[in-house]
């Protein structure tokens, strides 16, 4: 099956997890694409296919070689989303994109633009994949399945590119957070992986956000606004005042590489209560520490101000994986390798998010991530240049063979 087939076949099925559903997975229609790459992996030939009761599927591609080799894997995830609808997702290929604007819904007045997102522009001449402009595309991360996919497919059809034992894995509910979450490490058996997760061509990272969230309870007290004088306590301004007591640089708008933030995800509430909920982010963990001190201080602040009427619950996410990757740091090297052997210029920078491979880094699983092509994630905008997804299955398979080649542990 062309590599393009396969993700758009996948793109159809929805699989958009919960972040409200407590259950692993999240969503009982992630099975749905879990047990159509399940058969294909049966039908070829992989072995050890296994999916169990949890979406997690594993499979492997047996060593074509007699050296000692180190077993590595691939991993990429099944869900997406749930910032934005992944049902009757509708591809369509734009052939040798032109420069100009997208128009995705007419009807709607739905536009891709090089003007708002000057990244089409890196791609005049290529095929790419966009939306109808209504629902996401779900590169993130149907395109890494199809990659890995098509990079097993690959190796089959060419014994003659020597490989250690290469496993593959694919998780449920990383979106939310919780795709590591039941990640059997020693069943999947591999000395080190790499979770094809990224977005533009040439992205290799081992460093990501330290991070957290944080939700704010608020009690307010509501009194009838002609005789509230000395009585009302309004939750909606107290929420606005622990806003404006983080530092307003600070916000994902306003921040690039490095630099940390704190986001504001959500704020709901009325006179009586509200409630916001927050996510914190940096890359360094003494300033990540710091920040969760300066919003524990800010609530404190305002309980002292009006008499314990804010809840702070504020809980670790994940770390950064740099700390558990870079004593291996040769696994990152293997994979700028695999890109320059390609013809693709490495671009390696620290991620502004989070991957499962930065948990299962800490779960004994040093996992630095690659690359699958996709742009403008999570919403309408999202496109796919089909030339680069094609690279991140080139990579993979020029992984494999730099490996066994080099013989290096």
């Amino acid at each position: 099956m062309d590599i393009v087939d396969r993700f758009i076949k996948y793109a159809r099925i929805d699989t958009q997890s919960d972040e409200n559903n407590t259950q692993t997975p999240s969503t009982q229609k992630q099975f749905n694409l879990a047990k159509e790459v399940e058969q294909e992996a049966l039908e070829m030939g992989l072995t050890d296919v296994s999916l169990d009761n949890n979406c997690y599927l594993m499979a492997t591609l047996p060593a074509n070689t007699q050296k000692k080799v180190p077993v590595i894997g691939f991993i990429s995830h099944f869900d997406t989303s749930p910032d934005m609808s992944g049902k009757n997702v509708s591809p369509r290929i734009i052939k040798s994109y032109g420069g100009k604007e997208i128009v995705l819904n007419e009807a709607k007045g739905i536009i891709l633009s090089p003007a708002d997102f000057p990244e089409l522009l890196d791609h005049i001449g290529e095929d790419i994949i966009v939306t109808d402009g209504t629902t996401l595309l779900g590169a993130d991360d149907k395109a890494g399945i199809a990659a890995i996919m098509n990079a097993m497919q690959y190796l089959i059809d060419h014994p003659e590119i020597e490989h250690g034992k290469i496993r593959i894995g694919f998780t449920p509910d990383e979106e939310i957070g919780r795709g590591a979450d039941k990640f059997d490490v020693v069943k999947f058996g591999a000395e080190w992986a790499y979770t094809i997760d990224g977005s533009e061509v040439g992205e290799l990272e081992y460093e990501n956000f330290n991070a957290a969230s944080a939700k704010i309870e608020i009690q307010g007290r509501n009194v009838h606004p002609g005789y509230s004088k000395g009585k009302m306590i309004n939750a909606l301004h107290l929420a606005n005042e622990l806003i404006s007591q983080l530092p307003e640089n600070e916000r994902p708008e306003h921040t690039i590489g490095y630099e940390g933030f704190f986001h504001l995800i959500s704020l709901t509430g009325t006179v009586e209560e509200a409630t916001l909920s927050f996510i914190i982010r940096d890359h360094d963990r003494e300033k990540f520490e710091n920040r969760k001190q300066l919003m524990g201080n800010a609530v404190a602040l305002l309980n002292e101000k009006y008499g314990d009427r804010l809840t702070l619950q504020m809980k670790d996410q994940y770390y950064n994986m740099r700390e558990k990757v870079e004593p291996v740091k040769y696994i990152v090297d293997y994979a700028y390798k695999a890109m320059e052997e390609i013809g693709v210029k490495p671009n390696v920078r620290p991620i502004r998010g989070g991957t499962d491979g930065a948990r299962l880094s800490f779960m004994g699983l040093p996992c630095p991530n690659i690359f699958a092509g996709g742009m403008n994630f999570h919403g309408k905008y999202e496109f796919l240049p089909i030339p680069s997804m094609k690279r991140a299955s080139e990579v993979i398979v020029k992984i494999a063979e730099i490996v066994a080649r080099e013989e290096k542990k």
